[in-house]
């Protein structure tokens, strides 16, 4: 190998050379080289952790340490190196972006991009090079605690906006870790919970994100999930790890266990696994006397491999891993700019908050619509609900962040609409935002603060409930999961209550899950929006003013009652478990796959009489303050042949119909008229967000290929394209198709 050699300095007089510091070479060259100067020793221990988010390089060749960071809507603030204790550095606010369940409700992979660059430059700032996140969990029930965290129901969905975030983050040489692999999709149970799911589902819809973002955005490093699959823990399973995702689709980064999901020397060692982290922790809160050398990747891995008893391929391959991992970013030959709360940011912030809040509900009150809110014809605004005022960066786990600015619902409409028109009542209250408990509210606490909201309400001419969910455990928490459907905190009654004493009214539910909405035909207006970070209450007051066209779209079903979700329609078993095993039941109808279905189909797979309308708002659903005309679509290239070579393409126009300047999300499904085995209606397989506007129109072209018409198919272990004759459904929704083509193969 000639090379040029570098050099960089250490502490001291030190000096150190060799061709893996030299920047202009091929990164494998680099590695190889610096793996051939590395002592058995090293190669062990830069396998686990030397602080709670640092794990070691090889200081003796200038490599230096990985440094973690949780994430993935900001920078978490720091935290202690040997306890979960935040550190209490002045230097370490940041933008808060929202939630990824705002992202997801964008339906746009370009602000994804910017997204994850933006996350890139705030860690580059604060010396991080590994971001954890981001998390494509499908979210299977409204109960997990953390779908706030993830991107909706749909793999496809998921896929394409976390592989733009993905791709926004690398390449500004911070490394994606993207989580948590695989089937982590509760919080209840979630560290020992074995999940038994048919090989169909495991492929099409929960290993599809993680494979699309590992094939498309060429992933740096993946975080193992907490719970079992087939008996082993999923951050070292050999089936997961090994056969999957290193051999079969070809990842070359490095598996990082989720904090204290390591549970075994022997199958961190051969499971595939090659950095521990957090482990004598249960992940988040307890501590214990033993030491980083304690861990499973630790004394005792190096002790087996000095006996000689781990190849050298293993011992190599997970060095080599890490190596990439360096070398691809603090190591790079060029990173991206440090740049920590700044301007840019929060109106970045703001733009993908503008874009994901969905407007689920505005019909006419009185002759006319509550929204776009027009303050002029109120003389005073009563905004109430504990969300208007509440920090909601506080609690949630690991993603909670610390912005050096929130701007509250509540100051966003007092800016916009102005302080001397709007009054506020908390109307409830929650308590503090604390991790694995709740605080006690005394019964008249909730009475006074209700009486106290009712009886403003009745005064004011127009009321805003701001209320939802927060981040406290048991509501959008990490290790915990919702207990029930509805809202929390007395939410319910007061809202009645409010809507008996002025019934012009507009609720904005704040969360990262669908809730029960038993008021919901007695409102006029109804937003959903998200935690929604540094810029919360600007984005909210953007929406309700009209200065922006809402153009958010639900990244998941809303299901009426909580048993018209397919995944609790088949006892404990399906969800949450015994404890020991849970078996996923509701297979491959996830989310609109199972709404999309007959009604007599729907009931005979629950096995009992369900409602009429199982769905309260479908997937991809959000209104607009313009309206949207579709043509029909057609097709104008039909070249795919039974071996599956060739494309189905076509086109639609669309056009803006309204007053208003706005965006619409076009989606295409495809479903198969009569497959040889059973498939869901239809399947989400692209989208494009358009701007359009007054009486503007534009012609979108599709294509569909092979891959989106095939299933997996568990006779032969594998995916199969079946030809027969298939329809391409062009819809506003996953319940408003505007037209469909048919086609065979």
């Amino acid at each position: 190998m000639t090379a040029t050699l570098a050099s960089c300095s250490l502490s001291g007089d030190k000096t150190v050379s060799g061709p893996w510091l030299d920047s202009s070479l091929p990164l494998e060259e680099r590695v190889e080289a610096a793996l051939g100067q590395m002592t058995l020793q090293e190669k062990v221990r830069v396998c686990y952790a030397k602080t709670k988010f640092m794990s070691p390089g090889v200081p003796r060749l200038g490599i230096p340490d990985v440094h973690y960071s949780d994430g993935p809507h900001g920078v978490r603030a720091e935290i202690n190196p040997d306890d979960w204790g935040y550190a209490g550095w002045t230097t370490d606010s940041i933008t808060a972006f929202p939630a990824l369940t705002c992202l997801a409700a964008t339906w746009n992979p370009w602000l994804a991009n910017q997204y994850g660059a933006a996350v890139a430059e705030e860690a580059i700032a604060r010396d991080k090079n590994v971001m954890l996140g981001p998390g494509v969990n499908i979210y299977r029930t409204p109960l997990n605690g953390r779908n706030f965290e993830y991107l909706g129901e749909d793999p496809c969905l998921a896929a394409q906006l976390a592989t733009e975030y993905v791709k926004g983050m690398q390449a500004n040489a911070v490394a994606a870790c993207l989580k948590h692999y695989i089937l982590n999709d509760q919080e209840e149970y979630r560290g020992h919970i074995n999940v038994k799911v048919s090989e169909r589902a495991f492929n099409e819809i929960y290993a599809a994100p993680f494979k699309a973002v590992v094939r498309d955005a060429e992933l740096w490093s993946i975080m193992g999930s907490y719970n079992k699959y087939l008996g082993t823990h999923c951050s070292h399973n050999d089936t997961t790890l090994n056969q999957i995702l290193k051999r079969d689709w070809g990842f070359d980064g490095m598996v990082v266990t989720d904090w204290g999901g390591c549970h075994n020397t022997d199958e961190a060692i051969f499971g595939g696994l090659d950095v521990e982290m957090g482990s004598y922790t249960n992940g988040l809160t307890s501590e214990s006397a033993f030491g980083y050398d304690d861990y499973y990747l630790g004394s005792a891995y190096r002790e087996k491999a000095e006996r000689g008893e781990v190849p050298d391929s293993i011992i190599n391959d997970k060095a080599r891993r890490i190596l990439r991992t360096l070398f691809r970013t603090t190591l790079a030959p060029e990173r991206g700019q440090a740049a920590q709360a700044t301007p840019e940011h929060f109106e970045l912030a703001r733009k993908i908050a503008d874009e994901g809040i969905v407007l689920l509900k505005n019909d006419p009150f009185k002759g006319s619509k509550l929204l776009p809110l027009n303050a002029d014809l109120y003389k005073s605004i009563l905004v109430v609900g504990e969300n208007a005022t509440r920090s909601l960066c506080k609690g949630g786990g690991s993603s909670e962040l610390k912005p050096r600015r929130e701007v509250s619902p509540l100051e966003g409409l007092q800016q916009r609409f102005g302080k001397d028109k709007i009054r506020y009542a908390k109307g409830y209250v929650s308590g503090r935002p604390m991790y694995g408990h709740v605080d006690f509210i005394p019964p008249f606490t909730e009475d006074s603060l209700r009486a106290e909201a009712v009886a403003m309400a009745r005064e004011a001419d127009l009321v805003i409930y701001v209320g939802g969910l927060n981040k406290n455990h048991n509501q959008d928490c990490e290790g915990g999961d919702r207990l029930y459907y509805g809202l929390p905190f007395a939410q319910p009654k007061l809202i009645d209550e409010l809507l008996q004493a002025n019934p012009r009214m507009v609720i904005v539910l704040i969360s990262g899950n669908a809730v029960e909405m038993p008021w919901v035909n007695r409102v006029p207006a109804l937003v959903q929006s998200w935690y929604n970070g540094s810029a919360a209450g600007y984005a909210l007051a953007d929406i309700l003013s009209g200065d922006v066209c809402p153009s958010g779209k639900t990244p998941f079903s809303y299901p009426t009652v909580l048993t018209d979700c397919p995944a609790h329609q088949h006892g404990t078993i399906c969800y949450p478990g015994d404890s020991i095993d849970e078996e996923y039941l509701d297979d491959i109808f996830v989310g609109y796959r199972f709404h999309d279905l007959p009604q007599a189909r729907k009931e005979a797979k629950a096995g009992f009489k369900l409602s009429p309308k199982t769905v309260r708002f479908p997937f991809g659903f959000g209104l607009s303050y313009t309206t949207f005309a579709y043509t029909q679509p057609v097709l104008f290239d039909h070249t795919l042949t039974p071996d599956g070579k060739g494309r189905v393409s076509g086109k639609v126009r669309v056009k803006n119909t309204g007053g208003m300047a706005g965006k619409e999300t076009i989606q295409f499904y495809v479903g198969a008229d009569r497959p040889s085995v059973e498939r869901p209606v239809k399947e989400l397989k692209g989208f494009i967000k358009l701007t359009l506007q007054p009486g503007e129109e534009k012609e979108l072209t599709f294509i569909i290929s092979a891959e989106d018409l095939m299933f997996w198919d568990e006779t032969i272990h594998d995916w199969k394209f079946e030809p027969g004759k298939y329809r391409l459904y062009i819809g506003s929704s996953a319940a408003d198709i505007k037209g469909e083509v048919s086609f065979t193969i």
